[in-house]
């Protein structure tokens, strides 16, 4: 019998990539984002290449009743989700005394609410047939501050802490959880946080498709953590090390914008 993977944020960057790993596998992919015409495109692919089945669910995740909807449509569906992966996330850029509360309210839904609703959803299930993965999509952001991104930062630290917890309390019901914590990746994300000409993602950064790949073969071999790049490695090490009011500092200066 077939397995199926629910996917957030699977109409670009790391979760296209992701897609296309788990259809060349064999999963049925159930397909969520914002854009049904590249979802749409999407699946088309993975039909036509590697022949499974998937579902296109076009829903905005900073709307409260997505999560809902989600549910109804699988249920409806028959499709039982034996791989949850959060992917879905988006950043807000400037200083927090400037910037729109709105959209950071919808950042946390996106990031937070809808992340740990979905997991709640699924994992249930997982833990009742014995067998399941949960793949959250954190950032090499949650171990450290981030001055001009704060509520950015802040959540990918919930990530990071929430997809460890609950690793640890699901330790041998055969359901495992990973959080993938890369470091700056090239995908839309920088057009859409307006963080173009910072710093941080100024010259050489990763592709979508090796993240993709290092949190597909860590989440498959049950790791807890998954940090592509031995840049990024080192950055838990340095930040224990370090005082925090250094690394905030140096946070900042990476984050701010690079002169032309």
């Amino acid at each position: 019998m077939s397995k199926a993977v629910l996917i957030t944020g699977a109409s670009g960057g790391i979760g296209y990539e992701l897609a296309l790993l788990f259809a060349r596998d064999g999963f049925d992919c159930v397909l969520v984002a914002r854009s049904r015409d590249k979802l749409d495109e999407l699946a088309a692919r993975l039909e036509s290449e590697f022949r499974v089945k998937t579902l296109v669910l076009a829903r905005d995740l900073s709307k409260p009743s997505a999560v809902d909807e989600i549910d109804e449509e699988v249920s409806a569906a028959s499709m039982k989700v034996d791989v949850l992966v959060n992917n879905a996330g988006f950043p807000v850029y400037g200083r927090f005394v400037d910037t729109d509360l709105r959209t950071e309210l919808e950042m946390l839904q996106v990031n937070v609410v809808a992340l740990t609703a979905l997991t709640k959803l699924f994992v249930r299930g997982m833990v009742e047939r014995g067998n399941g993965r949960i793949l959250n999509l954190a950032s090499t952001a949650a171990f450290v501050p981030g001055p001009l991104m704060a509520v950015y930062y802040a959540s990918k630290a919930y990530v990071l802490s929430f997809s460890q917890a609950l690793a640890n309390e699901l330790k041998g019901t055969g359901v495992t959880v990973t959080a993938l914590a890369p470091g700056p990746t090239r995908t839309g994300f920088q057009e859409r946080g307006s963080l173009e000409d910072a710093r941080l993602v100024r010259g050489q950064i990763a592709d979508a498709g090796s993240v993709a790949l290092a949190g597909y073969r860590g989440l498959m071999a049950g790791k807890s953590v998954v940090i592509p790049g031995w840049g990024n490695k080192l950055l838990p090490v340095v930040v224990r090390l370090s005082p925090r009011t250094v690394i905030t500092r140096v946070s900042r200066r990476l984050l701010e914008q690079a002169p032309h």
